[in-house]
């Protein structure tokens, strides 16, 4: 799992058919505080509703394919929580 932040949407009117009712939005993973944004911006699949400038958990490869809605699907990364609070090293250094 990563800890991301969403920063933007994607919108497509043809895809394939087994993604064809999922939300995909972009994401880049942070640092262990939510802070800063490192790495480069990939897609993932959405399963909580989750919106632009969320910190959220994503994961990735097989893994991602392990839920009612992916399953059989071709997506490498999903949504799987929104964070409301992060602690590190016993400080809460994100509060949503």
């Amino acid at each position: 799992m990563k800890i991301s932040r969403v920063i933007g949407s994607t919108i497509s009117t043809i895809k394939s058919p087994r993604v064809m009712e999922t939300k995909l939005l972009i994401c880049r993973e942070t640092d262990a505080t939510g802070t800063e944004e490192i790495g480069t911006s990939y897609v993932a699949t959405d399963l909580v509703d989750s919106g632009v400038g969320d910190l959220v958990l994503t994961c990735h490869g097989s893994a991602a394919r392990q839920t009612t809605i992916t399953k059989e699907t071709p997506v490498d990364a999903v949504i799987m929580a929104v964070l409301d609070h992060l602690e590190v090293d016993g400080e809460v250094v994100f509060r949503k």
